[in-house]
C-alpha cells in the first residue's frame, strides 16, 4: 500500500511537536508490511533520515515549464532529488503559472518556516501538490494539520483517492477560544472533504465533532507515541552544576501553553523552600511578558529563560530536571511530557491535555489550580521516595508507547477506508 502523505515539518528542523509526530508517525507506518509513504514537505534541508520513507520537498516541484538541461538540475537540486524524478515531474505540470515567482527550474520558493506570507505558501504548496497527484500512483492520501489540508483536498479531486486528515490541534486549541475564521474555515473545509478524520487525542476528538459539525463515526482519536532513545542521548550526562533542584517548563511561551501558570507556582513554592530553580525553555510572544511577571513576583533570580532548544539541547535540559511541567490551557496531545520521562523526570501534566489520557504514572492537575500545581512541585522535589516512584513507574510506562502500535492503528484505518471503494 502506498500513501502520500502532505506535512509541513520532518526532524531535524522542526519548530514544535508536529514535525516530532509526522516524523514518529511514519517511521511507525513504514514498519507495517508493504506499506510505503512519501513524505511531502515545502523544504527539505538534505539531512533528513530518509532511512524509511521518501521525500519530496515542494520547493523542487516544477509549476512552470523550464526548458533546462539535466546536469544543470542535477548541480541544483541533487543532493535534494534525482534529476530523473524533476523531470517526470515537470512532464505533469496541468496549467499555467507562469504569473508565480519561480526560480530557475520552475519551481516556487518555500520558507520551510511559518512566515509572514503564510496564507501564500499555504496555497503554493496546494498548487505544487497538484502536480504531485497527477505524477505520483498512491492509494490514500493523508494530510497532517490544517496547513495541508487544501494539498489533501487537491490531490483528492486530481486522483479519486481517499484523504485522511490528522488533527494535531485546532484553532480553538492555538487560540483560547479566540478563533481565527480564516483557519477555522480551512480546518472545517478539510474535515468535510475528508474520508476519515485522525485526531491526536480524545479531547480534540470531541472539538472536532462539536466545534465542526462533523459525523463521529469519521472521527477517531489515534494517540501519539514516542521515539525511544538513542544510545547517543541516553549517554547524556547531567550537566545542571548546582545542587538546587530544577523543576522545567518547555515549550512555546503562548497563550496556549500556560507558562504564566508556571511562573505563579513558581512563586508560590519559593515561598516554602528556596533550594530550587526555575527553567523556562522556548520562545514564543510571552516570552518579554514572562519575564517580566518573574520580575515582579521578584524570583528572577531562580529562574532561567534559554530561549529556543533543539536537538540534543532539549535532552540535556531534560536530563538536568528533576520535575517537568506542561501546563497547558489545552494540550491536544503533548509528546515532551514523555520525551521527559523517558529520562527518568517525573511530570506534572495539566487535566486539559491529551496525553494526560495514556499516562497513569504523572501528577494531573487543572491548568488553572496554580495552588495545586504548586503543591505537586513542592511534593516531588521534597519527598523522594514519591520522586523515585514517578521516576521508575513513569519510564516503564512511556516504554510501552510505541510509535509501531500508532502504525498498527492508522493501517487499519486506511484498510477500511479502501475496502469501501
Amino acid at each position: 500500500m502506498k500513501a502520500l502523505m502532505f506535512g509541513w515539518e520532518f526532524p531535524p528542523h522542526i519548530l514544535g511537536g508536529l514535525g516530532t509526530a509526522s516524523y514518529g508517525l511514519t517511521k511507525g507506518l513504514c514498519k507495517q508490511e508493504d506499506m510505503e509513504v512519501t513524505f511531502v514537505m515545502p523544504k527539505p534541508w538534505g539531512d533528513e533520515d530518509k532511512s524509511f520513507t521518501r521525500i519530496i520537498g515542494m520547493s523542487q516541484v516544477p509549476v512552470v515549464y523550464r526548458n533546462v538541461e539535466y546536469e544543470r538540475v542535477r548541480e541544483m537540486i541533487g543532493h535534494l532529488m534525482e534529476p530523473e524524478m524533476y523531470f517526470h515531474l515537470r512532464n505533469h505540470i496541468y496549467a499555467d503559472f507562469s504569473y508565480l515567482r519561480t526560480d530557475e527550474l520552475g519551481c516556487i520558493e518555500f520558507s520551510g518556516k511559518y512566515p509572514d506570507n503564510l496564507y501564500e505558501e499555504i496555497n503554493n504548496y496546494s498548487i505544487a501538490a497538484g502536480v504531485i497527484a497527477r505524477a505520483e500512483h498512491f492509494d490514500i492520501i493523508h494530510a497532517h494539520d490544517w496547513l495541508t489540508y487544501s494539498a489533501g483536498i487537491h490531490a483528492k479531486q486530481v486522483s479519486g483517492r481517499p484523504l485522511v486528515v490528522h488533527v494535531h490541534a485546532t484553532d480553538f486549541d492555538r487560540s483560547r477560544g479566540n478563533v481565527n475564521p480564516q483557519v477555522y474555515s480551512m480546518e472545517k473545509n478539510g474535515f468535510d472533504h475528508a474520508d476519515h478524520i485522525m485526531c491526536v487525542s480524545e479531547a480534540t476528538r470531541r472539538i472536532v465533532i462539536e466545534k465542526y459539525h462533523q459525523d463521529p463515526s469519521k472521527v477517531t482519536a489515534v494517540h501519539n507515541a514516542v521515539t525511544p532513545l538513542e544510545p547517543s542521548i541516553l549517554a547524556i550526562p547531567d550537566k545542571r552544576g548546582v545542587k538546587d533542584k530544577i523543576i522545567t517548563f518547555l515549550g512555546r511561551i503562548t497563550m496556549q501553553k500556560g507558562p504564566e501558570f508556571f511562573v505563579e507556582a513558581a512563586y508560590k513554592v519559593l515561598q516554602k523552600t528556596d533550594n530550587v530553580r526555575f527553567i523556562m525553555a522556548g520562545s514564543g510572544d510571552m516570552m518579554n511578558q514572562m519575564i517580566r511577571l518573574a520580575a515582579e513576583r521578584g524570583i528572577s533570580d531562580r529562574f532561567h529563560f534559554t530561549g529556543f532548544m533543539k536537538g540534543n539541547q532539549v535532552y540535556e535540559i531534560y536530563k538536568s530536571s528533576d520535575v517537568y511541567v506542561m501546563p497547558s490551557v489545552s494540550e491536544p496531545f503533548g509528546i515532551s511530557p514523555l520525551e521527559a520521562m523517558q529520562c527518568g523526570v517525573p511530570c506534572i501534566l495539566s487535566k486539559q491535555s491529551g496525553c494526560a489520557e495514556i499516562l497513569d504514572y504523572a501528577i494531573k492537575v487543572d491548568y488553572w489550580d496554580v495552588d495545586a500545581l504548586a503543591d505537586a512541585m513542592y511534593a516531588l522535589v521534597t519527598y523522594p521516595a514519591m520522586h523515585s516512584f514517578l521516576s521508575e513507574e513513569g519510564l516503564k510506562e512511556v516504554s510501552n508507547i510505541k510509535w509501531e502500535d500508532v502504525g498498527i492503528k492508522i493501517r487499519g484505518i486506511y484498510n477500511r477506508l479502501l475496502s469501501r471503494m
